[in-house]
């Protein structure tokens, strides 16, 4: 491990180096290639089979690339159009439908999850609270991060659209010109019309999945073997397939008050002080600025996939990672709400609040 520190600040030294000498010389594609370099350094050094990566700006990608395999055995290069699972960035997709309900009157923050599902442990929770993932009060809050809760957020959203919650998010994908994006990897199993999938799409949805990158297990020693993807259907908090391209729409939609209004997604990014979640997002506080993340560990932070997002607000950009193994998020206890643990984080947040 203290191996592994000595790297990345070696690594965030030059970051940082680097960027000033940019920033004097105007010349953004050093940047990136740069942070290419960083993360190709750290993909091979935690072992992550295949990545994909970009930089969304204000209006759209501004960087992309692709790092590894999505098909080791047979050397198949991964692509940025590549679909992966997002795992827990399925979240954000969760938390924009309800804050939209929210804005037409369908929802409110304040209503109880027993609403929707009387036989639910978390009957007495708000729908603020479990977005914030508050076990307290909402006058004292306590963090514990457990986006098994979220799971009646599927009954919210039908009650708010009276459509089911994957047909409602399949028409936020389309909506966005999601390309490669499947609500869920069962939603070939379905006999359309269930759930609102008619039978043209599901026959969209099995020639993307055909294309899905594979999962991987990765041991100690770094060696990757095929294993299993954790989710095998769609819930609030995962299934959601894309690639970071379709990330991206979806970005750029909601920061453009496309989705929700823009101060209905302020509001949705700040946390109470001391806190480290807002309405659906993680929120934390770096060298001064308000740093807006959410990550996905499927299988647990071990197995098959991981991913990331970072939003800086006032930089107006966002890094989209997301791998076809656990690498990402393995070891790094990110659901303590700390981003500064995930050395592929601190490179971005070096290069841009340095």
């Amino acid at each position: 491990m203290r191996h592994h520190q000595k790297l990345i600040r070696a690594a965030l030294t030059a970051v940082i180096a680097i960027m000033l000498v940019v920033r004097n010389s105007g010349a953004e594609d050093l940047i990136y290639n740069r942070l290419g370099e960083y993360l190709e350094h750290l993909r091979q050094q935690f072992g992550v089979p295949g990545l994909q990566a970009a930089v969304i700006g204000r209006n759209g990608i501004l960087w992309e690339r692709a790092f590894g395999y999505q098909d080791v055995e047979h050397s198949v290069a991964m692509r940025t159009d590549t679909p992966m699972h997002f795992d827990g960035l399925t979240e954000s997709f969760t938390a924009s439908l309800v804050l939209r309900c929210v804005e037409e009157g369908r929802l409110s923050l304040n209503d109880r999850i027993g609403q929707f599902k009387a036989s639910s442990p978390d009957a007495t929770a708000t729908i603020l609270q479990v977005l914030t993932h508050n076990i307290g009060t909402p006058e004292s809050p306590t963090f514990a991060y457990q986006p098994e809760r979220l799971e009646n957020l599927s009954t919210a959203v039908r009650t708010c659209t009276a459509d089911s919650y994957r047909e409602t998010l399949a028409n936020l994908l389309d909506q966005q010109a999601m390309i490669d994006a499947v609500p869920g990897p069962d939603v070939v199993t379905l006999a359309p019309p269930a759930e609102g999938i008619l039978t043209a799409a599901v026959d969209r949805y099995r020639r993307i999945l055909q294309r899905l990158a594979l999962p991987y297990s990765v041991d100690a020693q770094r060696r990757a073997s095929v294993t299993q993807y954790a989710a095998t259907t769609l819930t609030p908090t995962a299934g959601l397939i894309g690639s970071v391209r379709d990330f991206a729409q979806f970005d750029t939609a909601l920061r453009t008050g496309v989705i929700v209004r823009t101060d209905t997604l302020s509001a949705a990014w700040r946390a109470p002080a001391a806190y480290p979640h807002g309405i659906g997002w993680f929120v934390q506080s770096y060298n001064g600025e308000n740093v807006v993340w959410q990550f996905g560990a499927g299988g647990g932070s071990a197995n098959g996939s991981s991913s990331m997002s970072i939003t800086i607000p006032s930089k107006g950009v966002t890094l989209i990672l997301v791998a076809n193994s656990g690498g990402l998020a393995k070891g790094f206890s990110l659901n303590t709400g700390d981003l500064t643990l995930s050395p592929f984080a601190r490179v971005f947040l070096g290069l841009y609040l340095p």
